[in-house]
């Protein structure tokens, strides 16, 4: 198996990854309620929780608080 000849250091392999930063997060607009939201996942709007533009549970609350 090949092996490096010399340790890469730190701050040598730091520089190399400072270039895959994060991209932002692609947000969609619903059809049904106009609100924005990120792909993917269900959101709340006045209590209730949508899902892909259709309501998914009425008078929805979060145990999280």
């Amino acid at each position: 198996m090949a092996h490096p000849k010399r340790k890469i250091s730190k701050t040598r392999r730091d520089k190399r990854r400072t270039h895959q930063g994060l991209s932002e997060k692609a947000i969609a607009i619903c059809p049904t309620t106009d609100t924005p939201h990120l792909y993917h996942h269900a959101y709340v709007v006045d209590g209730d929780l949508y899902h892909k533009g259709k309501l998914a549970i009425k008078n929805y609350t979060t145990n999280a608080q």
